[in-house]
This record gives structure tokens, sequence and C-alpha cells, in this order.
């Protein structure tokens, strides 16, 4: 009967382990969340506790706004700002914007506004592997 429960747990352990690879491979990830004011100029700064390798970004809306760009940080000093200029409504993703190659992402900062004036949108910043 030990014999038994063993091998069950076995075939559970591999089943998840083997799908836990199957859906990292080719996912894309969150490098970092903030929220914009609708009156600040500033950039919203996103940094991130440890560098996280990427070939490219991706933006999303939580609520509807206007982004301007997203400077991108690397963990050599270097760093790229990418424009967008456009108005996103609430749920909405920018396409993806490329790197040359796979860089390791430090800190992001994020220049953009909410739709209203006197209030707030949250935005999210995608990677891939």
């Amino acid at each position: 009967m030990n014999m038994k429960k063993w091998v069950a747990n076995l075939c559970v352990a591999m089943s998840l382990l083997g799908g836990a690879q199957l859906a990292h491979a080719g996912d894309d990830f969150t490098l970092g969340r903030t929220i914009l004011l609708g009156k600040s100029d500033h950039a919203a700064k996103i940094p991130l506790v440890v560098c996280r390798r990427t070939d490219a970004i991706q933006v999303k809306a939580e609520k509807g706004l206007f982004l301007q760009k997203v400077k991108v940080n690397f963990r050599n000093g270097e760093s790229k700002t990418i424009q967008f200029q456009r108005w996103l409504k609430e749920d909405k993703k920018t396409d993806w914007r490329k790197f040359s190659y796979k860089r390791c992402v430090k800190s992001l900062e994020v220049y953009g506004k909410a739709k209203d004036r006197e209030s707030t949108a949250g935005v999210r910043v995608y990677g891939r592997d």
C-alpha cells in the first residue's frame, strides 16, 4: 500500500513539474506596475529588485491614459527611451517594442498622464522570454 501511494505522489509531482515548464516557456511576465497621475509631468519609476532578462516590452493601461514614453535602464548602465505618444483605453496594450537582443532590465521610468486630470491610471509593463 505504501508503494502505491509513493508511485501516485511521484506521478502527481512529475506532472506538476512538467506542466510548470511548459507554461513558463515563451510566456510574458510582469516587469512592474505603477500609477500615473493626471497632473504630474514626472516619471513614475519602477525599480526592479533583481534584473530581468527580456528582449521586448509591452505596456498595458489598467485605466484610460496618455502614454508618452518609457525609459528602460539596463544593468550595464545604458538606457533606451521608447516613444509611444498615444492614448490607451482601459485594458488595452501597446505592441511589443523589441530590443536588439535580450537585455537585463534594472528599472523603468514611465511617462504619461491619466485621462482625467483629477484621477490616476494604473500601468503594467510586461517583458517576454
